[in-house]
Parts: C-alpha cells; sequence; structure tokens
C-alpha cells in the first residue's frame, strides 16, 4: 500500500492563544504553590493540590488549543480514555515536583528530581495525548526533534523552578514568578511544538488522504474545544478561589494578634467604628490592663519567656471574660470592652482580672507571679466616641501604677487635668532647657563642733514664666523621664561651680558646693566631660566641687557608675551618698563604693525620738565611722536634733535649724553673719 506523507498548517492566532495559557496556567501555579511554604497539615495540602490541578490542566489545556491551532487534511478523532490518562499524569507530576520542592530550604537534589518529574510530565502529557489521536493513517516521530523536545521540556522546568525556589520569600517574588512563568511557558509550548515537528504523518490513501466529513469534524472540534474550556475553567475557579482565602485569611491576619491570637488594634478601631454611641442604651465601660514590670521580665528571662507570658495572659484573659471584646493593644497592654455594663459591674470585673493575672504561671517549668494596673472609663460618662474613652482609661492606668500599682482606678476630672498639667509641663521644661529659666538655692551644712559652716548644697529650681516657680517634686520627674535632666544637671554643675568660685574672690572662706545626680546621668556616659567642662570654664578647683548620689541609682548598673565615681574621684571631686537608708539596700557594696559622705535620711532624723529609728541612726553612725566616712544629718530642725546627734558623733548636720535653702544674696549674708558670730565667740 503506498502511504503519502501530510503536511499540516497552523493557525498563529491559535498558538498565541496557546502561550498565553500555558504562561497564565503557570504563574497561577506558582503563585499556589508558594503558598505551601508558609501552610501546614490541611491547608498545605490543599494549597499543593490546587496548585498541581492548575499546572495540569494548564498544560492539558495548552496542548489541545496547540492541536486545534495545527490542521491536517484528514479525519482526526480521540480516545477519551488515553485524554483524560494525559491530563491525569501532568497533574500527578505537577504534584510530584511541588511536593519535592516544598521544604524552605531546597537542596539540589531535590530540585533536580523536582524539575526531572515536572519536564517529565509535560514530554509525557504531549505524547500521551498525541497516542490518542485516531485517524486513517499512521503516526511515527523524528528522533532527533522528539530527543530535543525532551531536552527542552527537561531544562526549562529546572530553570523556571530554579529562579521561583530562589525568589519565592522575596519582595520581589511576584516578578520572579512571572519571569518563571514566561519560563515555563517557553517549555511547554517550545515542547509541544518542537515534538508536533518531530511528528510524521502518513496517510493510507492515495493524494492527499481522506477528506474529513465537515460536520463530524466540527463536532470532534467542539467537543475538544469544551473540554479546552471546562479545564481552563477550573483554572480559573481554583485561582479565584485561591485569591478569595488568600485575601480573606490576610483579612484575618491584618485584625488578629499573631502572638495572643487576640484581636488587634485594627480590629477594635473597627469594632469602635460600628458602636453607636447615640444609642440610648450605650452603656459600656472600657479596662485598659497594663502587666506591671513587664520590662523586667523580658530583661531577666529574655523576650522569647515574656512572649509567652503575654500569651499565657492573653489565653487567661480570654477564658475569663469570654463574651467580651478583648484586644491586645501591644507589648503588655489589653484592653476589655464590656458593653452594657455600668461602674459597679466594671470595678468587679477589675477585681475579678487584678485577681485572675496575680495568679501563678507555670512557663517552660518557671513559675512566675506578676500583677497588673487597671485603668476603667465608661461611656457615655467619660465620652462617646474611641479617642475620649481610650484616653481615660489610660489616663487611670497610669494613675494606678503611680498609687503602687496591682490595683484598678475609675477615671475621674481630677486626673485629666493632672495629666493635661503635666503634658503642658513636659512642654515648657523643654523650652526652660533652651532659655534657661532656672535658678540655684543654696542649703548650707553646719558643723556644730567647729562652729563654722561645713559646705552646701545646689538646688535647682523652675521660674515658669507663667505659673510662677514650680515644685521639683513636680518637674524633676518629669526631666528624669523625658532625659531633660541630663542638660540641666550640666547647667547646674556650671553654674553652683561659678559661683562658688565668684563667692571665693569675693573673700569668703572656701566651701564645698555638692550637686545631686540622676541615674539618666550616669546612664549618658557624659557625667566626667560635664564636670571636666565646669571647673575648666570655672576655675573652680575641684575639691570644692562634691557630687550626691542616692541608693535607687546602686540598683542599675553598679559597676559602671562605681567606674564612672572612680574617674571623677581621681580629678579630687568628693562623692556622697545622699539619703542613706531609706532606699535600695548597698550595705554589702559600700565598702566597695568610692564615697567620702554619708548622708543621714531626714526620715530617721524627723522620728529620733522613736526606738526603732534612733537605733538605726546609731548603727549608720558606727557605721559610717568604721568606713571613716564623714557623716551629715538631713533634716534638722530643732535644738534637741542637733544636740542628739552631735552626742552621737555625726557633728555636721544640714536643716532648717541651721538654714534653708537661699538665693547667692541670702547665702552671702548668712556667711558673713555667721562668720561675725565665730569670730565674736573665739
Amino acid at each position: 500500500m503506498h502511504h503519502n506523507i501530510l503536511q499540516g498548517h497552523y493557525n498563529y492566532w491559535m498558538v498565541l492563544l496557546s502561550f498565553i495559557i500555558a504562561v497564565f496556567s503557570s504563574y497561577s501555579a506558582l503563585t499556589l504553590a508558594a503558598k505551601i511554604n508558609n501552610a501546614s497539615g490541611r491547608a498545605q495540602l490543599g494549597w499543593l493540590l490546587a496548585g498541581s490541578c492548575v499546572m495540569g490542566c494548564g498544560v492539558w489545556a495548552m496542548h489541545f488549543i496547540g492541536m486545534l491551532a495545527y490542521n491536517l487534511d484528514i479525519q482526526v478523532t480521540y480516545d477519551a480514555g488515553i485524554t483524560i490518562l494525559s491530563l491525569v499524569s501532568m497533574i500527578l507530576a505537577s504534584y510530584i515536583a511541588f511536593r519535592i520542592t516544598q521544604p524552605t530550604k531546597v537542596r539540589f537534589r531535590n530540585l533536580a528530581i523536582g524539575g526531572f518529574f515536572m519536564g517529565s510530565g509535560i514530554v509525557a502529557m504531549h505524547y500521551t495525548g498525541m497516542a490518542a489521536m485516531q485517524m486513517g493513517g499512521n503516526l511515527t516521530y523524528d528522533p532527533v526533534y522528539w530527543i530535543l523536545s525532551a531536552i527542552i521540556a527537561l531544562t526549562a522546568s529546572y530553570a523556571s523552578l530554579y529562579l521561583f525556589l530562589k525568589f519565592r520569600n522575596r519582595s520581589a517574588a511576584s516578578i520572579a514568578k512571572g519571569i518563571s512563568a514566561v519560563i515555563m511557558g517557553v517549555a511547554i509550548c517550545g515542547m509541544h511544538y518542537t515534538g508536533m515537528k518531530a511528528m510524521i504523518f502518513t496517510s493510507n490513501h492515495g493524494g492527499r488522504g481522506e477528506v474529513p466529513n465537515s460536520d463530524s469534524d466540527m463536532q470532534i472540534k467542539l467537543i475538544l474545544l469544551v473540554c479546552v474550556s471546562a479545564a481552563f475553567l477550573v483554572i480559573l475557579s481554583i485561582s479565584s478561589l485561591a485569591v478569595y482565602f488568600d485575601r480573606r485569611t490576610m483579612r484575618g491576619m491584618a485584625y488578629t494578634d499573631e502572638l495572643t491570637g487576640l484581636p488587634n488594634r485594627y480590629r477594635m478601631n473597627q469594632f469602635f467604628d460600628a458602636y453607636d454611641f447615640q444609642s440610648p442604651d450605650n452603656q459600656m465601660a472600657l479596662l485598659f490592663i497594663d502587666l506591671d514590670r513587664f520590662k523586667n521580665v523580658n530583661d531577666t528571662l529574655g523576650h522569647d519567656f515574656g512572649d509567652m507570658l503575654v500569651r499565657a495572659v492573653g489565653d487567661r484573659l480570654r477564658k475569663t471574660l469570654n463574651r467580651s471584646e478583648i484586644y491586645r493593644l501591644g507589648g503588655d497592654e489589653f484592653l476589655c470592652a464590656l458593653i452594657g455594663a455600668g461602674r459597679a459591674d466594671a470595678e468587679q470585673w477589675a477585681k475579678v482580672l487584678l485577681e485572675e493575672i496575680q495568679k501563678p504561671f507555670v512557663l517552660d517549668g518557671y513559675e512566675l507571679y506578676i500583677t497588673s494596673s487597671i485603668g476603667v472609663s465608661l461611656s457615655p460618662l467619660h465620652g462617646q466616641h474611641r479617642h475620649a474613652l481610650l484616653k481615660a482609661a489610660d489616663t487611670a492606668m497610669y494613675k494606678a501604677k503611680e498609687e503602687g500599682k496591682n490595683r484598678y482606678r475609675v477615671f475621674d476630672e481630677t486626673l485629666d487635668q493632672g495629666r493635661i498639667r503635666r503634658l503642658g509641663l513636659e512642654n515648657d521644661l523643654r523650652r526652660a532647657v533652651h532659655n534657661e529659666e532656672f535658678f540655684v538655692l543654696y542649703q548650707p551644712k553646719w558643723d556644730a563642733s567647729s562652729g563654722k559652716a561645713a559646705g552646701m548644697e545646689a538646688l535647682i529650681r523652675w521660674r515658669h514664666p507663667e505659673l510662677g516657680v514650680i515644685s521639683p517634686a513636680e518637674f524633676i520627674p518629669i526631666a528624669e523621664e523625658t532625659g531633660l535632666i541630663i542638660p540641666m544637671t550640666r547647667w547646674i554643675l556650671k553654674e553652683a561651680c561659678r559661683q562658688n568660685q565668684q563667692w571665693q574672690k569675693e573673700g569668703f572662706e572656701p566651701q564645698c558646693v555638692s550637686v545631686n545626680l540622676s541615674v539618666r546621668v550616669f546612664e549618658s556616659q557624659n557625667l566626667l566631660d560635664m564636670i571636666q567642662c565646669a571647673l575648666t570654664k570655672t576655675g573652680l578647683d575641684a575639691q570644692y566641687l562634691e557630687v550626691e548620689i542616692t541608693e535607687s541609682i546602686l540598683a542599675s548598673d553598679i559597676q559602671g557608675i562605681i567606674s564612672q565615681l572612680m574617674k571623677i574621684r581621681e580629678l579630687g571631686i568628693k562623692i556622697a551618698m545622699d539619703d542613706f537608708g531609706s532606699g535600695y539596700s548597698s550595705l554589702g557594696s559600700l565598702d566597695k563604693l568610692p564615697i567620702d559622705t554619708l548622708k543621714i535620711d531626714q526620715l530617721f532624723v524627723r522620728e529620733y525620738e522613736s526606738g526603732s529609728k534612733k537605733a538605726i541612726i546609731q548603727a549608720i553612725i558606727t557605721l559610717g565611722q568604721q568606713l571613716n566616712l564623714e557623716l551629715v544629718a538631713e533634716g534638722v530642725e530643732t535644738i534637741e536634733q542637733s544636740e542628739f546627734l552631735n552626742g552621737l558623733g555625726c557633728s555636721i548636720m544640714q536643716g532648717y535649724y541651721y538654714g534653708k535653702p537661699m538665693n547667692e544674696d541670702q547665702i552671702r549674708e548668712w556667711l558673713s553673719r555667721r562668720s561675725e558670730s565665730s569670730s565674736s565667740t573665739g
């Protein structure tokens, strides 16, 4: 029988369509596969199957679009079973390739195996699909083009998987996926059309072959087109569902705190925006919860342990207030919205939460105890919008912390007034530092045994241009919190040294002036520079400057503080321990501290007649004498206190009995008067 070789021709618009489908399905499949890395359990399997189906259907649809684009003047039909087998083989190959390259870190071996299965799947799908063709002729292959088509499929599959895996977790992942999808599309189409080039069609009939029945041929192509459309519809459906679930997941992540699983600040804002504050029945209470000393947990046990604690607190709040709105605002802050609750209900719930939170937490083998402070605001009493209620609850919470922590506080107007004043003073204090609105008062020390002045303490004061003189008890804490205490200390050091030098030039007996130091000054690491600068600019001898530290400073970086104190002591500066006995217990390291003076806190002096206070004063004086330290008693206001202290061996005293804080002119008068008194006595 004579066989004629048949030559087909392409519809190039259909060829372009096949390439677009290949690229689109590849991009969709790679997008779905990228989500496998960030999922687990059933979700991971779901994304894996979805990506595999999209890839398999895409390659299959491209193949048969390419077949529709190729016209042979011969009747062609398709075996349904083999056609379905070609689709299944591609889906299975895609599944294996994505599964093998699923881990976060993919080895070269995994990449090689994954690329092999992807490329082999494309080849298998194509030639299985070709085997499904039934026609009045024979189909053979040119081995060279057949091998070339397989090489194209394998090489492009390797390249596309490599690019995708390299960039899937980076911000430019969409560009990388696009490039990978184009390469994959080239692999699919290149393999298909190279494979088509490898095929040799021969007819069993003379001439051009059996002319196809137009109606039958159209029916076959219509069925094939419907199948291809169905496959493409599957791709679109899966991709659309993936986008929907992805957006839903992202939306959930955007409004859920990652650490605790509680709604976050954005979800809280949504709640308040939707809440009808104008309704007659709009009663609601907010409980603003902040953990006490949470920073200590992070500093001592580490941030991972702190995260575990926050998560455990969130779980406990959820169980305790299971029908209320609970939000984590960030850090160690939580908010509970009790809809329909009045003041009595809010206070009752606040007590319950305080008790629940202070119960022990068992975390990673540790039993941890922690407390909380709670601020309460009420709607409509304290406001009818989010900002007012949150501000009120926040203000009340900070007041609870100021009052000793582990308690709740209900907001009232006086708290708001205090907060407004504090914010105003903070802003004005910044201006005061720039404009040097401060002045210095000096409180003298007196040596009762010699009857002479024994130095003085420089005390900074602030004269506000509108509010007058502000109490240091009000502005010093603000200065320490904001760090403004550092430039303020630099200023008072220079001013105290300048004034001391001026008094000496005027002929007064040289006195040692002491300046108080905050822990923030030590933390700045600028103390040595401040003192050297003050002494250099004023020309004051270092022996006439003393700095005072408090025991609370030693609760910080004690070794670093000792190092800084040693450096300034080498200059000749004296160092005093202020308010000794009232703060952090420093007895264990007292002998290691480079100090010259102990100042007995006025708390003990004021109650010196008490048996316990008298015993403490005696112990401090004995301790100071044993360590060869100078002793100064603060808060001496009566002659009885003076005689008692002098009798125990503490002759240097400071207090209103000898002199209140005075300005520079008043100090001149005081020094002159005391000098004349000493001369007449002598």
